[in-house]
């Protein structure tokens, strides 16, 4: 990782910067990264935060969407909202001959914007037909019924995107109330690079940095959650059944041990074919085209889940082969081939994932982000690479809890 981490002290606070120059290509990349600021601060109005993210995507209130459009299209200059679950990220990126002209645009964006009951209904109406469609994504009914079941009291049972009622009742001031109480000093984390000296960038962000208030520093609420063997099913006019399943995963963002759920969780699902889900649900008994399964370790919160789809017919003993599956690879572990095969394919596709800049930017903004150094990849494919069986083993025999499957299913 080429990245260094600096910071810049604006009224007096010490905002963090997740840097790397790159003079290959003669552009600028930039991301505003909100920490403690995504739908986990929707609380009782889901969708909130797809919101107003989607408003800040509505250019300035001086200028309107459209005219706000035209200036960013004049110049190349991309410039978007978005939100995940524990973080608000407004991306930039541009030419470096138009850096001064984008930064400008960015400022004016955060001190103005395009607040108004029009703007609202806009995104209501567009977010209400873009909820009406997704009825017959079966795909997103089951993964939202799994969420509500798995994470039941938590912030994680509702929707990012909210529902057609939560939408509803979103007002004009939640969201000014949102983006104020996010988009400040005290939880930002600055992502560049580019074609700059960090001298030059520091210079550079200036405008935008002035206009951000200080702010409430947000600490990061813990999702704390025990899955339990159940299920839900939801019966629809559909030709497949959409089987989702999840489960409580003990290990953390900063665990020593995290590399060792990383290796076991691409040998039980997470490989594609060769994975044990993939070969004994499709492989040998053809009830599924693909069958996946994988760990998500976050600062908030980690789970195991899965999903595959199949027959109506064979929906019970899919579902019930996922069961035994698990169970027995919590039993018995793996393979010597199976960690041969895993070693081999994440230490050889490592390389991959560091080819370009928004890449790198990206695992040093989350190694930051998670409190691990940047030297830590390396690391992590040194352990991997050292990785004996018996001890994979051992650390698959003592996860128990991820027997304790939910399950949501959408069938016939």
């Amino acid at each position: 990782m080429s990245a260094t981490i600096k910071h810049i002290e604006i009224k007096g606070i010490k905002v963090p910067v997740v840097f790397e120059k790159q003079n290959s290509l003669p552009i600028l990349n930039l991301q505003l990264v909100f920490q403690n600021s995504g739908y986990i601060q929707d609380k009782e109005k889901s969708g909130l935060a797809s919101f107003s993210s989607k408003l800040l995507n509505e250019g300035t209130k001086e200028l309107g969407s459209t005219k706000f459009a035209q200036k960013l299209e004049e110049n190349a200059i991309s410039l978007h909202t978005s939100n995940g679950f524990e973080t608000f990220v407004i991306e930039l990126s541009n030419l470096k001959d138009v850096s001064n002209k984008s930064i400008e645009l960015l400022a004016k964006l955060i001190k103005s914007p395009n607040y108004s009951e029009d703007t609202l209904a806009k995104l209501k109406t567009l977010k209400t037909g873009e909820l009406k469609r997704k009825e017959n994504d079966f795909d997103y009914t089951a993964k939202n019924l799994l969420k509500a079941n798995l994470f039941k009291g938590t912030a994680l049972a509702n929707p990012s995107s909210g529902s057609l009622e939560s939408i509803e009742d979103i007002k004009l001031k939640d969201i000014k109330t949102f983006i104020n109480n996010t988009v400040n000093l005290n939880n930002l984390i600055i992502v560049a690079g580019g074609d700059f000296s960090y001298k030059e960038f520091a210079k550079l962000i200036k405008p935008v940095l002035d206009v951000l208030k200080p702010g409430t520093k947000r600490e990061l609420e813990e999702i704390n959650f025990v899955s339990k063997d159940e299920e839900e099913t939801l019966i629809k006019e559909t030709e497949q059944a959409y089987i989702y399943f999840g489960s409580s995963y003990k290990v953390s963002a900063s665990d020593k041990d995290r590399y060792i759920a990383k290796v076991a969780s691409f040998i039980l699902g997470g490989s594609g074919f060769g994975s044990r889900l993939m070969e004994e649900i499709r492989v040998k008994r053809g009830l599924a085209y693909s069958a996946y399964g994988s760990v998500s370790i976050n600062k908030s919160h980690t789970f195991f889940s899965g999903y595959l789809q199949t027959k109506n017919e064979t929906a019970k003993e899919a579902q019930a082969l996922v069961k035994e599956i698990i169970k027995e690879f919590v039993k018995k572990g793996v393979t010597k081939d199976e960690l041969k095969a895993a070693k081999n394919f994440l230490t050889g596709s490592e390389p991959l994932r560091n080819e370009v800049l928004s890449q790198r930017l990206n695992k040093a903004f989350t190694l930051y982000y998670r409190g691990l150094d940047q030297g830590y990849p390396q690391r992590e494919l040194d352990l991997i690479q050292d990785l004996k069986l018996e001890d994979l083993n051992e650390f698959i025999k003592s996860h128990e809890e991820i027997n304790n499957l939910t399950f949501a299913i959408v069938r016939k």
